[in-house]
């Protein structure tokens, strides 16, 4: 199942690009006049972002390609390599703004808290607009990641205002490096979910929330299976799933055995979401316990002598 991507979306993703990009600039500018690494900080941070969001255009411009014969389940992964990017990006980033953060503490700068709020205000407008937007095409993991970005650019663009306001009252420059931890602290926890989610699909793990144990019980429970084996559950985009698996059955006619591939075909869409399933049927056991593969001339038939591998 692919990700069907709409002109809304990629107009979406072009006003987010360029707002972002846009933003970089002024915060950098800003930043670097007012002394505050706070500001510099969300430079880096909505500098991220703009990648983040020029990777998920790519994505969705390489998920909308159909299957080939050398990409035989299309690009539906580009979106998610886009994600795991981004996300891991960001971990980065947060751990270069707490380091810098913690050094500043111990060496406060004077900071123009002035600036900061009123270059905080804007931020917190347009990411606030572009992460509305964002949450109205986010479909999937790729576009879910982008809109993390920046609603939590959101919250601490917001976060500045109100130390940029405390640094005004107090004359407390501290507060513009602990503020950073803060931000640090968010990039951090936005991304580092991302981060698993995505990694657990590229590494084709088991889809979060599906119990492998779970599927082959309910599909042993089908009539007519006798045993499922050498089963394999697994993510082929953030919005799709497949499975592979041996079932064995009673020596029946193909006309009989179909009806138990439909009911299992049926089991696992409705039960699990699983809409790509590849299921085997054999009438004996595999003769190896792992992978259910052994060498072929080690493995004969009935079937008119001809060799026979799993």
């Amino acid at each position: 199942m692919h990700m069907h991507a709409s002109p809304r979306t990629s107009r979406v993703l072009w006003f987010s690009m360029a707002a972002t990009l846009a933003y970089v600039g002024l915060t950098l500018y800003v930043g670097w006049r007012a002394h505050s690494l706070a500001l510099v900080s969300e430079a880096g941070h909505n500098a991220s972002d703009f990648l983040a969001l020029a990777l998920s255009f790519v994505a969705v411009y390489f998920q909308l390609r159909p299957a080939n014969d050398l990409k035989t389940f299309g690009y539906q992964r580009a979106g998610v390599l886009a994600a795991f990017l981004n996300a891991s990006t960001l971990v980065v980033l947060s751990l270069w703004i707490a380091v810098e953060a913690i050094h500043r503490i111990g060496s406060p700068v004077v900071v123009q808290p002035r600036l900061m709020m009123e270059v905080a205000a804007i931020g917190v407008l347009m990411n606030g607009i572009v992460a509305a937007l964002l949450w109205g095409v986010a479909r999937d993991v790729n576009l879910r990641s982008a809109f993390l970005h920046m609603a939590g650019d959101t919250l601490s663009t917001a976060a500045v205002i109100a130390g940029g306001f405390a640094i005004h009252l107090t004359g407390q420059n501290w507060i513009d490096p602990a503020l950073s931890l803060v931000i640090a602290a968010l990039i951090l926890w936005s991304s580092v979910a991302i981060v698993r989610e995505t990694l657990n699909i590229l590494l084709e793990g088991a889809p979060s929330g599906l119990a492998v144990a779970q599927i082959r019980s309910r599909m042993q429970r089908v009539e007519g299976v006798l045993d499922v084996h050498d089963l394999h559950v697994w993510s082929l985009g953030s919005q799709s799933r497949a499975l592979a698996c041996h079932v064995r059955i009673a020596d029946i006619p193909p006309s009989e055995s179909h009806c138990i591939l439909l009911a299992l075909q049926s089991l696992v869409r409705r039960e699990f979401h699983i809409a790509h399933s590849t299921i085997q049927f054999e009438h004996e056991g595999c003769h190896a316990s792992e992978g259910c593969v052994v060498p072929a001339e080690e493995m004969t038939t009935d079937c008119g002598g001809h060799h026979h591998a799993h």
